[in-house]
């Protein structure tokens, strides 16, 4: 079975981007290029929470509509929200309004906080689990790092971060650069990995 597609203008992609130009867009531009904004880092690992049960392309069209709802992810403003705002939240057509996830991500912030205090930033601990050598397969669902990031946020205190979701933050965030081989953008997306300075 091919894990390629090839759209109008002939170069070939991974098959999951197939869905929509919006998702090729976001395999292009985003998906697997190494990120180190706190900022970006929290939105991801919140919207992938969110996405528990849903499909991404469910969460990538309301993409704006939660940075709107969320303060742009700003983790010390989602920090602070309290119950007003989870009242808000559910009201909001724009989101998916399932208050055990807008709860986990207000919560996700406070320990996003204390895990800035202990570690400099969240991209620093994040990128302390990136994977060494090529052990994971290709599009795994679940890799020893991801078990061992969940493990360890929820040892913390964070909710909705299982290990197939913190693999996909990972696979997203360019921990991993899964793109199958023969896909026009994984060259890019090693390149920028390769040029990539850690976090420490």
């Amino acid at each position: 079975m091919s894990v390629l597609f090839t759209p109008s203008d002939g170069q070939p992609r991974c098959l999951w981007c197939a869905a929509s130009t919006d998702y090729i867009a976001y395999h292009d531009s985003e998906w697997g290029f190494p990120v180190d904004d706190d900022r970006r880092l929290f939105e991801k690992l919140s919207l992938e929470g969110f996405q528990s049960g849903l499909s991404w392309r469910t969460i990538l069209t309301k993409r704006e509509n939660f940075r709107a709802a969320f303060a742009r992810f700003e983790i010390d403003r989602v920090a602070a929200f309290g119950e007003a705002d989870v009242e808000r939240l559910l009201q909001d057509a724009g989101i998916v309004r399932h208050r055990g996830k807008i709860e986990a991500v207000i919560n996700n912030a406070a320990r996003a906080q204390d895990l800035v205090r202990e570690a400099g930033s969240l991209a620093a601990y994040v990128w302390s689990f990136e994977p060494q050598g090529g052990d994971i397969p290709y599009l795994a669902s679940t890799s020893p790092v991801s078990v061992a990031m969940s493990k360890d946020l929820k040892k913390r205190g964070w909710a909705f971060v299982g290990p197939t979701t913190v693999h996909a933050f990972m696979q997203a965030m360019g921990l991993i650069n899964d793109h199958a081989e023969g896909c026009v953008t994984r060259a890019k997306a090693q390149r920028a990995r390769e040029a990539f300075r850690r976090p420490a």
